[in-house]
């Protein structure tokens, strides 16, 4: 092939061409990672995971509102609202029939009018004498529906062909949260192996699905694995040093006392791990293509090469590290505002169980992060073209 020849091919290409022996390179790397998930995903399959019925505290129906009584709230009682509803029973025990139910109480209780779509928990044996029904909560069904119907719309519209890959990735990813992640976490299994094995499987069905099953998606790929195996043995090690239970908030002390075989700390690590691949693929995917297309110009080195990509990954960073910051800060919005009104040192409240976790999630995070950019880019170009990378190397010389 002519040096013309060769420079047009790359022109119009995601990046330079990887030799042969560079794909078997990348494919002996990640093989055998791609099999010890599918293995590990094999071993530790929940199947079909049943709920103990003493566990459940009842059954779940759907109902509709037909009528509110109200009555004056006895004096003195924080209640807002007192009284019933007539709710018709649409789905679940009792389907069909018509119940007596109290108007719901609380903060953040729904406040109930006539055509209300209603969830239900039916626990008869609940309260000796008390109403069998209990609301629960609202139907948002159909406004959901239609909700995740705009958003496809709208990465279809924009995305085609990728953003149909993308939502294959998503539908991927959210299958094996709630078929494997999920239920092998109630079934007893290790926490962080479910997650780390879960979270592998996720990157590989999601990113290749995304992006194709190329060189530079490989490459991305093995920086996500390495940042994630790195993000995990900090959480491990840190959650260790700073005596975390993983018991910091109502749910998860509801969640062990409910489900007693269940590891809070483990399960803490598990939700670190997952909660960095979202940020991790993203990064790892940019540095990647921007190796590619660095390198399909030619006229560098690889030293220069890796130098111009890090310039790129430092301002990606930047973001993502005020993204991840962010994001936790909101999650945390209520609990900011509890910390703002009172009148603890704030040195006690940080250091405390609720706020150490939100921290160790932040900066384990933050540092798997950064730790991304440096290894993909090195990755990205050993595995560059090494006629493009190196113009002073022959034309005819093989990888």
């Amino acid at each position: 092939m002519s040096d013309g020849q060769h420079g047009h091919g790359h022109a119009h290409g995601p990046g330079p061409a990887a030799s042969r022996r560079t794909r078997r390179i990348v494919a002996a790397a990640l093989v055998p990672a791609a099999l010890a998930t599918l293995i590990a995903l094999v071993v530790l399959w929940p199947g079909q995971v049943e709920t103990p019925p003493e566990r459940r505290g009842g059954e779940r129906a759907l109902g509709t509102v037909t009528a509110v009584a109200e009555q004056a709230c006895p004096a003195g009682a924080a209640q807002q609202r007192c009284g019933s509803a007539t709710v018709r029973i649409t789905d679940g025990p009792g389907a069909g029939g018509t119940q007596t139910v109290d108007l719901p109480q609380g903060p953040g209780a729904p406040r109930l009018e006539v055509g209300d779509d209603l969830v239900l928990l039916y626990a008869p044996d609940a309260v000796p004498g008390g109403p069998a029904y209990t609301v629960v909560d609202q139907q948002r069904s159909t406004p959901l529906i239609w909700l995740v119907a705009l958003a496809v719309a709208v990465i279809l519209a924009f995305g085609r062909w990728r953003g149909l890959r993308s939502l294959a990735g998503l539908a991927v990813s959210f299958g094996i949260l709630l078929y494997f992640v999920l239920p092998a976490i109630l079934d007893g299994s290790p926490p962080l192996l479910v997650a780390v094995v879960g979270a592998s499987a996720i990157m590989f069905a999601a990113l290749y699905l995304t992006h194709g099953v190329t060189v530079h998606t490989s490459v991305a790929v093995a920086g996500t694995l390495a940042s994630l195996v790195l993000t995990g043995i900090l959480g491990a090690v840190f959650t260790s040093l700073l005596h975390l239970s993983g018991v910091g908030s109502d749910d998860t002390s509801y969640l062990s006392a409910t489900q007693g075989d269940i590891d809070p700390r483990g399960l803490l690590l598990a939700g670190i791990v997952i909660g960095a691949l979202g940020v991790l693929d993203d990064v790892t995917v940019t540095q990647a293509v921007t190796v590619a297309e660095m390198a399909a110009g030619g006229g560098r080195t690889r030293w220069g090469l890796y130098r111009s990509a890090i310039r790129v990954g430092r301002a990606h960073v930047g973001s993502a590290v005020n993204t991840i910051v962010l994001a936790y800060a909101g999650a945390s919005l209520p609990l900011l505002l509890l910390i703002a009104a009172g009148s603890d040192p704030v040195g006690e409240l940080l250091t405390g169980e609720y706020l150490a976790q939100e921290i160790l999630r932040s900066a384990v995070g933050t540092i798997g992060l950064v730790a991304s950019v440096p290894i993909t880019t090195a990755l990205a170009v050993l595995v560059a073209d090494a006629g493009t990378a190196v113009p002073a190397r022959p034309r005819h010389a093989r990888l």
